[in-house]
């Protein structure tokens, strides 16, 4: 490998792991160095606020790869690690410890932690946030003596952790402020049909709501909303979305906008410096617009888009989004992006807890959200792919076959 600096990869999550990986795959010679800034293997997050938080899932089915694996593709990983600077002139980045690590080339793919939300009280102990392995253990642990959670925001992480508590049996409130659950990520259907499913496992869901503190003395004993209203619990979750960890590339003078902006192939405005995952910020022809895309599958494609874009393979990475939740017995899957559509097409029927929610712009398909109904929702990934127009009447009609839709 000789003098080489190789290539540096600044936060060891699935966007990170999928670039090493990548790089390796494709025969890349030079060193590959991972630095992730936790004391754990880098690790799946999905699982955190569902199996491994309800006790189903074991903390050594988190890992994405095996300790091994490392020394076998020649990755050096580095935990424990903080960056706290980027030399653009160097070439280097500087780690907590006052260490250079030289770069050839450099990828950020530094994701972000759980907001926190300037709120009296929020620093009581017993109030938590929810974004990696040690706040997963420190809540999961407060919830073996639980008895009442208040969760502030209904969006993925605050459903998805309900329905883990009320699994261990513990009564949950969720308090949020917009006018029906998952408002940012679903439709109005869908996400006012997903609040009536957890009132029905007993979840005390209050929308348009909004906290104005947090009460307790020396530990959190609940919320005392805007309308004077008190809520006493054992614990909070705060859950209220992504603050993002771009100051580091925003200090070295690359282009910041709710996100580190990148082009197709994931390259900032310096040549040498990629960005990928929760934070990388794109421009999609897919969807006229710049995307920011917090799931799994844009961290692993975009990773290996970094990658693959250091190794000269010029391919544009324009996506088909798709995100999903597991909540209770239910899977909610979307393929696409539901802002600007002009149609929504039901197929199935809510009430048997298996439909799909089509959305077309136009007469093009841009979105699905399906809930236990793998079908529509694969079929809808490659029509959304190849901008297919589909005719509506036959979308409703369940005598017709997804695969029929392909053809």
């Amino acid at each position: 490998m000789g003098d080489q600096a190789g290539v540096v990869i600044v936060g060891a999550g699935q966007a990170g792991l999928s670039a090493a990986a990548e790089l390796r795959k494709r025969k890349y010679e030079g060193p590959v160095t991972l630095i992730g800034d936790e004391p754990a293997l880098p690790y799946q997050r999905p699982p955190l606020s569902k199996a491994y938080l309800s006790g189903e899932m074991a903390l050594e089915r988190l890992w994405l790869k095996p300790e091994a694996w490392f020394a076998k593709a020649d990755v050096s990983l580095r935990k424990n690690t903080r960056i706290k600077a980027i030399d653009r002139s160097a070439s280097a980045v500087l780690t907590d410890d006052g260490s250079r690590i030289a770069y050839d080339h450099l990828i950020l793919a530094t994701g972000g932690q759980a907001r926190r939300l300037p709120l009296p009280g929020a620093d009581l102990p017993g109030v938590y946030v929810l974004r990696n392995l040690a706040e997963a253990d420190q809540l999961s642990e407060h919830m073996s003596r639980l008895k009442h959670l208040v969760i502030v925001g209904a969006g993925y992480i605050g459903l998805e952790v309900a329905a883990s508590a009320r699994k261990r049996g513990i009564d949950v409130t969720v308090i949020e402020a917009a006018e029906r659950p998952m408002a940012r990520t679903a439709s109005p259907l869908l996400g006012g049909w997903f609040g009536a499913i957890h009132r029905g496992y007993g979840v005390d869901v209050r929308v348009s709501s909004c906290v104005d503190s947090i009460t307790g003395g020396d530990f959190a004993t609940g919320v005392r909303l805007t309308d004077g209203k008190t809520i006493d619990a054992d614990a909070v979750l705060i859950a209220a979305g992504l603050e993002l960890e771009t100051s580091l590339a925003e200090a070295a003078g690359l282009t910041v906008d709710d996100g580190i902006c990148v082009d197709g192939q994931a390259r900032t405005g310096d040549p040498n410096i990629y960005a990928a995952g929760d934070a990388a910020r794109f421009y999609s022809k897919r969807y006229d617009r710049h995307l920011r895309l917090e799931s799994v599958q844009n961290a692993i494609e975009q990773g290996k888009a970094a990658a693959q874009s250091i190794l000269g393979i010029e391919a544009e990475y324009d996506p088909v989004p798709w995100f999903w939740s597991d909540q209770y017995e239910l899977k909610l899957q979307i393929a696409g992006l539901i802002e600007g559509a002009d149609t929504m097409i039901r197929r199935g029927d809510p009430e048997e807890g298996c439909f799909s929610l089509f959305h077309l712009r136009e007469g093009r398909l841009v979105a699905c959200e399906a809930v236990n109904c793998g079908p529509e929702y694969m079929a809808a990934q490659r029509m959304i792919a190849a901008g297919a127009t589909p005719d509506p009447e036959r979308l409703r009609d369940l005598s017709v076959a997804m695969r029929d839709f392909l053809s």
